[in-house]
């Protein structure tokens, strides 16, 4: 799932909105979804949003890229490409091995 954080009276965000778009439309079997952070003001804080526009994506309930700024399509669509190639037992081990640790 690839979230993108924003607000309508940020600039960057209204820029980024359409990027954010078509890149849905290349990227079949991916969840996009756009939070409105003043709509959802307690989910934006839930996932501790202090900037927007913020990009996250999550697999498998773990957020596996957080950023806070727009990226190019081409970046996104790079992004994209990467958190689908990753090998996710190998997060879920570290992910493990990171909570046993604290």
């Amino acid at each position: 799932m690839i979230i993108d954080f924003w607000a309508e009276w940020c600039g960057p965000c209204r820029k980024f909105g359409p990027v954010f778009e078509q890149v849905s439309d290349k990227h079949e079997g991916v969840v996009f979804a756009k939070v409105d952070t003043e709509a959802q003001r307690e989910l934006a804080q839930a996932f501790e949003i202090t900037s927007i526009p913020t990009l996250m994506i999550v697999r498998e309930q773990i957020a596996i890229f957080r950023q806070a700024g727009a990226l190019p399509e081409v970046a996104l669509d790079d992004l994209i490409n990467q958190a689908r190639s990753l090998d996710m037992d190998e997060v879920h081990a570290s992910s493990t091995a990171a909570d046993k640790s604290r």
